[in-house]
């Protein structure tokens, strides 16, 4: 009796089974369903789990993601969000999960272009080309913040312009740039951010005017403008150290500083060169006329002066 109760019970499951799967692929019910996976443990099924399946992402997406993992060294977390900043208006968004999973399938893709990335061997350009402008701010012993404007020429890395201004306004930095221009003669085009000063009429009106394109970079992309934010990087390195007591001495430190960026500092961008040598595109193999061992900022900025 038992066995026939059993039996029965196995038929009847059998039979709903096989009525569920007719059910389901009738055209008038077809839907997308969720895949469904089970878990074996001991030899017996355990709870049904859901599998999510979600679109795949464009090709473009996982080639982006090797490239800022290749160039960095960020976590899976900050790099789904330098993505998903770029490519907000686009609506596109990545999880750190599948960055997660993307980095361990690409490991050796992403060795492989790190090894490119190594062996580049940069050299100086042209002068007068496209010069790199941005501003920072330094607060004196007075706690007044000063607006800081620097200028930086991309083949040379030569600085053209480093000084305090009076305010930020685009009339005050137009006139340091007409001030630049006077001395060093103008160059191709300028690079900017998107700042509300660079973005302002009086400041494109005096590009078109003065014959300089100008080129902004992309929303929250400060590394495309890379020559003028390694230079501030080393301006605020030495200046977070160096304490000004007012706008005059704050002067008198930044010509004190470009003079050792300029003559003093040699850059392994330019092969061992100081700015001011490939500016002129002087040969460092000739003896120079005369060596002085310069120092300023009470020992923060060292370094020996060749007069060639």
């Amino acid at each position: 009796m038992a066995s026939t109760k059993s039996l029965f019970s196995l038929l009847r499951r059998r039979c709903i089974a096989g009525l569920v799967w007719l059910y389901r692929r009738l055209p008038w019910v077809a839907r997308p369903r969720r895949a469904y996976r089970r878990r074996r443990y001991g030899g017996r099924l355990t709870s049904v789990l859901p599998v999510v399946r979600t679109r795949a992402k464009p090709a473009w997406v996982r080639e982006e993601l090797i490239a800022l993992a290749a160039r960095s060294t960020l976590s899976c977390r900050t790099l789904a969000e330098v993505f998903n900043r770029r490519h907000a208006d686009q609506g596109m968004r990545v999880g750190k999960t599948f960055v997660a999973e993307l980095l361990k399938r690409h490991h050796a893709e992403i060795a492989c272009h790190r090894r490119r990335l190594r062996p580049r061997h940069y050299r100086a350009g042209r002068r007068n080309v496209v010069w790199g402008l941005d501003g920072t701010g330094k607060i004196d012993a007075q706690r007044n913040l000063h607006f800081l404007l620097g200028i930086v020429d991309h083949g040379s890395r030569r600085c053209v312009t480093l000084e305090a201004l009076a305010d930020k306004r685009s009339v005050t930095v137009v006139r340091a740039l007409c001030d630049a221009v006077e001395q060093h003669g103008a160059p191709r085009a300028i690079r900017t951010d998107n700042e509300a000063i660079f973005q302002s009429r009086v400041f494109k009106t005096a590009l078109k005017v003065l014959g300089i394109r100008h080129q902004t970079t992309e929303l929250h992309c400060p590394w495309q403008n890379g020559r003028i934010e390694r230079f501030f990087g080393t301006l605020k390195d030495k200046l977070d150290r160096w304490a000004v007591a007012d706008g005059l001495a704050l002067q008198a430190s930044l010509r004190v500083f470009r003079l050792w960026y300029n003559h003093v500092r040699t850059h392994q961008h330019l092969g061992g060169r100081t700015p001011i040598e490939a500016w002129n595109n002087t040969d460092i193999r000739h003896r120079p006329k005369r060596r002085v061992w310069f120092e300023g900022w009470d020992g923060l900025l060292q370094g020996e002066y060749l007069q060639r």
